[in-house]
């Protein structure tokens, strides 16, 4: 006892501690405990195998108890389950171990003096850590605890050496308490678990993961001390009472009662503090697993299966449904090889982009096209409604969607897995605003969000890239430079998304006069529906107030650009669209009627023929209705589409360029209808279609 008081300084006041009023400690307030404890415990200085020492400790109390429980069924033959050879390599340890048992087994019966006692052993560990503490008291205790693996067999003993050193020991007193030991061992194996538990949790600490990740190790953090305290408690009364089993009188089994029922109640909170920091951990440890598929991208189906299937579930088609006239469930494996367009939302606040993407769907099916080996029909729409709890009003909202608009798409119903929802807010960007995420087969994402290229652009976006959508943004930027020096107020009319713009001009005067009305009359229309569509139309003369200068100095213009870029250097010319565009204006003017230009914002929708154009106008009344599913511009373009399909000139279009470079009259040129696209002949300054020679 002297050599354990010597160890610490403040001994003396754990001393004097007990010397005063006794209290129990089964009334102390969790926070008590709590603060007595902490005034223990210092930085972890002291290092020892951990490990070893639970093992060996372990092993000896397990045999012990095994053959207590021999005694107590009568049994003569004893296990050698344990009878492994364990190296321990904490000799170090050996001189401590034997001071804490010494004092163990000198406590005094009681809770107070149990109390103190496991006070000053905690101030003569405050160097360790938790889990060190417990282990190195548990590991004192098996060495009292572990007489019986060599002590007991002498029960039943044959010689009379054998007889009288189990004599000695008062061994022979055991088989008579039985009761008592049945007891015992209850609180031993009780203690044990909860020493288990300490370390699984210190394996749990030790991995590293941040706290603000997974919340419940702080909580364990405020809990160990109140475990580690009543741990060592438990080993402290049950090293005292290991002497009773060897004297005949009777025991209280209330201590026992109390303790059982302390560690039943700590151990059922502990569990359930690591059962949540496990999941946690596992959530932590699937999510990162996820996001190391997603972001690496090798495959469509992978990432779609990281992104929406949980582990709980690893149907294939969970809640995957293909949407058009009826329902059907589907496999992920649907996507393979195909470009992904996701749709990820809330349910509120959707109609229009629901009916942008109806509007894209079905420019998709509707004939096929392809861009630079991008290919309409490998192109697919995924939409991921996002909510913050599935009650039965929002699955009735979505079901109402889903009913009330023709889809032919894809959906995923209830999405609610935790994991799914967080690795679509970091990866995809989703932040409660809905967002259009492209992925390609190879599960790289292409656009992070496309819903500028798709608002703006429409279909004339495929295949909706970020590349497209700048290429898209810069392609007019020639045609805007050169109208707003004729015409500044067009630059503000242009940074409206919602402004459609109509620029026409010819040589026809009715035709200017008639399309000048139907514009106004359009204008008119358009305003009424405001509270509905939120649209403006805005039209432009070309050349209305300064005829003779504005038109050829406009066209000049254009002429100039066309042949400052056909010198630039390179073969590409043909997929050049700027040129292409630039060609298509010059074609355009040589209509007699006239021309117009539709532009919804910067970007110019519809380079139109006149009177095609003019009929458009005027028959907005049979095409409004469109506009409930699609933009103005898309609608205007599919009605005028029909008109060219159905009256528009079969003649092909003449151009008559002279810009005064040879390289000009020896290029071929297509014919730009597109029923046609013959080549071109040449003459000196004129471009003609060779159809016209058979027409």
């Amino acid at each position: 006892m002297v050599a354990i008081m010597s160890e610490s300084g403040s001994s003396s006041n754990v001393k004097q501690g007990m010397q005063k009023q006794k209290q129990n400690p089964f009334e102390f307030s969790h926070d008590k405990i709590l603060d007595d404890v902490y005034r223990t415990h210092f930085h972890c200085l002291e290092k020892c195998d951990t490990a070893s020492l639970h093992s060996a400790a372990s092993d000896v109390i397990n045999l012990s108890m095994e053959i207590s429980e021999k005694v107590i069924a009568k049994s003569e033959k004893l296990s050698d389950q344990f009878r492994e050879d364990t190296t321990i390599t904490f000799q170090q340890l050996a001189a401590k171990l034997k001071r804490i048992a010494y004092l163990m087994i000198c406590t005094p019966r009681g809770e107070h003096p149990v109390h103190c006692t496991t006070m000053l052993i905690l101030e003569q560990l405050k160097h360790y850590s938790w889990d060190a503490k417990v282990l190195i008291v548990q590991a004192a205790f098996a060495l009292e605890y572990g007489k019986f693996l060599y002590l007991l067999p002498l029960i039943a003993p044959c010689q009379q050496f054998e007889s009288s050193f189990a004599d000695l020991h008062g061994l022979l007193m055991v088989p008579q308490n039985k009761k008592n030991l049945t007891h015992f061992n209850g609180v031993v194996k009780k203690v044990m678990e909860v020493v288990e538990c300490i370390t699984v949790w210190k394996k749990l600490i030790s991995a590293g993961h941040d706290i603000r990740d997974v919340p419940t190790l702080a909580e364990s953090l405020q809990e160990i001390p109140i475990v580690v305290y009543w741990t060592i408690f438990t080993f402290i009364t049950c090293t005292g009472e290991i002497d009773d089993f060897t004297r005949n009188k009777d025991q209280s089994h209330d201590l026992w009662t109390q303790l059982e029922n302390k560690l039943e109640s700590i151990l059922g909170k502990f569990k359930n503090l690591l059962e949540r920091c496990s999941n946690e951990i596992e959530r932590i440890e699937d999510f990162t697993r996820r996001k190391n598929i997603v972001s690496r991208g090798r495959d469509i189906v992978k990432v779609l299966k990281a992104l929406i299937i949980s582990e709980d579930n690893r149907d294939l088609r969970q809640n995957v449904y293909y949407i058009d006239h009826s329902e059907k469930q589907v496999k992920l494996e649907e996507f393979k090889k195909k470009y992904v367009l996701l749709f990820i939302s809330g349910l509120e606040n959707i109609k229009e982009e629901i009916q942008l993407l109806n509007s894209i769907n079905e420019k998709l099916k509707e004939k096929p096209r392809e861009v630079e080996g991008y290919r309409s029909e490998d192109f697919k729409i995924l939409w991921i409604p996002i909510v913050d709890e599935w009650n039965e009003e929002r699955k009735k909202k979505l079901e109402s969607n889903l009913r009330e608009t023709k889809f032919g798409w894809y959906v995923v119903k209830y999405l609610n897995f935790e994991t799914s929802l967080k690795l679509i807010r970091e990866e995809l960007r989703y932040e409660g605003k809905h967002v259009f995420p492209l992925i390609n087969p190879q599960g790289k994402v292409e656009n992070i969000d496309t819903k500028q290229i798709l608002s703006r652009w429409g279909i004339d976006g495929f295949p909706f890239r970020t590349s497209d959508q700048n290429q898209l943004s810069q392609q007019w930027e020639w045609f805007w430079a050169e109208m707003t020096k004729f015409n500044p107020a067009i630059q503000n009319w242009i940074e409206e998304e919602d402004c459609y713009l109509f620029i026409y001009g010819g040589t026809d005067i009715k035709w200017i006069q008639d399309f000048t009305t139907a514009t106004e009359a359009l204008k008119k229309e358009v305003e009424k529906m405001s509270l509905e569509t939120n649209i403006t139309i805005e039209s432009y003369q070309l050349g209305k107030k300064d005829t003779k200068v504005v038109i050829p100095r406009f066209w000049i213009a254009i002429d100039s650009l066309l042949t400052s870029r056909k010198q630039v250097k390179g073969g590409e010319r043909g997929k050049d669209f700027t040129t292409n565009e630039i060609k298509k204006m010059l074609f355009l003017k040589q209509d007699p009627k006239g021309w117009a230009i539709l532009s919804r914002g910067k970007n110019v929708s519809l380079l139109g023929h006149g009177e095609a154009m003019c009929r458009t106008v005027k028959e907005f009344d049979t095409w409004r209705e469109k506009l409930r599913g699609v933009s103005f511009d898309v609608a205007f373009k599919e009605h005028y589409k029909g008109i060219m399909q159905k009256d528009g000139s079969k003649k092909c279009e003449e151009n008559v360029i002279c810009y005064g470079f040879p390289t000009d009259i020896v290029e071929r040129i297509p014919c730009p209808k597109k029923d046609c696209r013959r080549p071109m002949e040449v003459t000196s300054v004129n471009y003609k279609c060779c159809r016209q020679h058979q027409q």
